[in-house]
């Protein structure tokens, strides 16, 4: 096949809500440009973009699929993604490499809470934007609406490159960049150019200043020129129109029916004529902090946005050249690991088919195979160059779940497994406590926990069982306590024996040093699950040879681990070993660390001890409209409101909920709001359990 430099290719990513039609989009305008001589539908399962099994049984798409075409000299790499806001981390990496962002909008709906979701995403890149309405020929559709609520959401950035039309029953579509209209026939495909009817022309014309005006304020010779002119032709229009795009200043509309082959063509030539080529992007900074240098001739450099693994072929690697050619054979190093990877394959995928190519140019999008340690967010670069392309930020899991094998026996299958569907799918989380002596799985939500039981059942061949995750508490004292332990024990021949006395306080920072002791050393121990353990020496008279605190010390800091209330660790608590006995036969290392441990148990049990749980520091964005019904379940959590701040028609509620009251909150407050609402948090603090639920936690143990 061809191979294209960065001035002929078009990187675009397809996003938007869930059934917004972008398979069906992609599917025509490979069917358009003759890559495919049938249309598939997702009805039937059949096409090029959501070939996965898992998509087959959802009956919509769970990854984002690389596809590509060929329009008038030109290669427009496709990108379709998943609709819905589990499916994130498919979608972030798509936007990440694609150079124009092509938002979907379904006719019947117009903005829904997925394109809001997204429409963040996309801000966030700062990346040329277009929005396509589709569905414009359903029963249900309404232009108006979907117009009104796409200005709601994009401002008066966004512009009307078409509008829709119905001319004696023929679906038409209103070109105001072009000044023509196009009708379609019952099947679609290429459509009668006509004349604007007289009763449009005036909306026409109006439309068509406007893009005029909104075109000539993105570069000042075109001001001039309009200034001058009083207009602009159609190729300044257009140079206006990218201008603005890649300012992400101007967001054209176009409208479509993707099922019924309605102006899929005339989007591919927009998209060749005006939407930027990856040579008109701003040059990328690295994480070295040099400015990457984007050029056949450059050093080359990949960065791999999207790992999948395959049963028949292991793993499959997709990257974008942001440097230099890559070609097969090509030896590059893994900036992450240092090791050297052999790109004995290239292709260019499309679905699943394959199309081998000896090399691909900067700027273009490519997959090899069977690479030994890369994964998603790596960058592969020529040895020496010292290039690392800026990761991808994933956002954190919002739902999580403790995990084991249903079989013991496939526990360490089942942790391969979860390695190889973080390394494809960084928003899928994998961490194990040692703590609460789990597994933690963390990922994006209810759907998206499906998908990875699906893939773990049906790709790596384990049964996988899902739990709540046991709650990280702590457990400290209220007020001083003393005690004493005595361990003897005689078996014949030598013995065990050893006595501490010792009292223990709750210890906090800036506390004045303990009276009434005489204090002859004194250790400061920052505990590895947080807060402190402060260690005194009192001992008079040598009771208790100094060799055996540090035993001492050891034994208690064992109790601390396991705390007695629920076995959860002890912290903040300072302790005077200030008596003791020994002998001078029978003391040992063994018999001080014991009587230590029994000695701060007692003490610790009689010191009032109480639970501390994690708060979380909880940030709610919903619409003002829902705001009620979320405060009122956040109350039903024992959580406290720290403040509301307005952001456009949303609330932004910042809370603090114990972490207890967490579990299933991603699918209640989606159930709450329907789906309009999206949340973040992150751990604030430790604070006191009511002692109700002390009595409960304690009980259960």
């Amino acid at each position: 096949m061809k191979v294209y430099d960065d001035k002929h290719i078009k990187n675009v990513v397809f996003v938007g809500a869930h059934n917004s039609g972008k398979t069906t989009l992609a599917e025509t305008m490979l069917f358009e440009a003759g890559l495919i001589n049938r249309r598939g539908t997702v009805e039937n399962k059949n096409t090029i973009s959501d070939y996965h099994e898992l998509e087959h049984e959802r009956g919509a798409s769970v990854y984002a699929t690389p596809l590509h075409t060929e329009w008038r000299n030109y290669k427009i790499n496709i990108i379709d993604t998943p609709g819905l806001d589990d499916f994130v981390g498919e979608i972030i990496s798509s936007i990440r490499v694609a150079d124009t962002i092509v938002t979907v909008l379904n006719a019947q709906h117009g903005v829904e809470i997925g394109t809001e979701i997204i429409w963040n995403y996309i801000n966030t890149y700062h990346k040329p934007t277009l929005f396509v309405i589709n569905q414009i020929d359903h029963a249900g559709a309404n232009w108006e609406e979907s117009l009104k609520s796409l200005k709601d959401l994009a401002g008066k950035n966004m512009v009307l490159i078409q509008y829709p039309l119905k001319i004696d029953g023929a679906q038409c579509i209103v070109d105001v960049l072009k000044m023509k209209c196009y009708k379609f026939g019952p099947e679609g495909g290429k459509p009668e150019k006509l004349e604007i009817p007289d009763d449009q022309k005036a909306l026409a014309e109006e439309l068509h200043n406007e893009l005029v005006e909104k075109a000539a304020e993105n570069d000042e010779e075109l001001m001039e020129l309009f200034f001058e002119k009083g207009t602009l032709n159609e190729d300044e229009m257009r140079a206006g129109v990218k201008a603005g795009m890649l300012n992400h200043d101007l967001y054209p509309v176009f409208c479509v029916s993707a099922l019924h082959d309605m102006g899929s063509g005339r989007l591919m030539g927009f998209i060749d004529n005006v939407a930027p080529a990856a040579d008109d992007l701003p040059p990328e900074q690295s994480v070295e902090g040099e400015i990457l240098e984007r050029s056949s001739e450059a050093p080359t450099a990949l960065f791999v946005f999207k790992t999948i693994y395959q049963p028949s072929l292991g793993q499959i690697t997709f990257f974008k050249v942001k440097a230099g050619t890559v070609k097969v054979g090509d030896r590059l190093e893994n900036s992450r690991t240092g090791e050297t990877e052999v790109l004995h394959q290239l292709f260019i995928m499309d679905g699943k088919k394959r199309e081998t190519v000896s090399h691909l140019e900067v700027g273009d999008i490519g997959a090899t195979l069977k690479l030994k340690s890369t994964e998603t967010n790596d960058t592969l670069r020529e040895a020496g160059s010292n290039v690392t392309i800026k990761p991808i930020k994933y956002p954190e899991p919002r739902t999580r779940k403790a995990i084991k094998a249903v079989n013991k026996n496939e526990e360490e299958k089942l942790s391969d497994a979860l390695k190889k569907i973080h390394s494809q799918d960084p928003t899928v989380v994998i961490k194990y406590s040692k703590e609460l002596r789990q597994q933690i799985l963390g990922c994006q939500g209810e759907l998206h926990l499906q998908t990875i039981k699906w893939v773990l059942n049906n790709t790596y061949g384990v049964e996988a069982e899902f739990s709540p995750p046991k709650i990280a508490y702590r457990e400290t004292i209220l007020r001083p306590s003393s005690a004493n332990y005595r361990h003897k024990k005689q078996s014949g021949g030598a013995g065990q024996f050893g006595e501490v006395h010792l009292k223990i306080e709750p210890w906090y920072e800036g506390m004045p040093e303990p009276e009434g002791f005489n204090l002859r050393g004194k250790e400061e121990v920052d505990l590895p699950w947080g807060g402190k353990l402060v260690f005194y020496n009192c001992i008079v008279g040598g009771v208790i040879d100094a060799r055996y605190l540090p035993s001492i010390k050891k034994g208690i800091l064992e109790v601390m681990e396991s705390g007695p209330l629920t076995g959860s660790y002890i912290r903040d608590v300072r302790v005077m070993v200030y008596d003791g006995k020994m002998h001078s036969v029978d003391s040992n290392d063994i018999s001080f660390k014991i009587a230590g441990a029994h000695a701060f148990k007692e003490a610790f049990l009689n010191a009032k001890p109480k639970l501390l749980e994690p708060i979380q520091e909880l940030t709610v964005r919903v619409p003002e409209d829902m705001v009620g019904n979320v405060m009122t379940d956040l109350q039903s959590r024992r959580s406290i409101i720290q403040g509301i701040d307005n952001e456009n028609q949303y609330q932004i509620l910042k809370a603090t909920v114990p972490e207890a009251e967490l579990f299933g909150y991603s699918t209640n407050l989606r159930s709450l709001t329907q789906g309009k609402a999206t949340f973040s948090s992150n751990f604030a603090a430790f604070k006191s359990v009511p002692q109700n639920i002390q009595d409960t936690l304690v009980k259960k143990e």
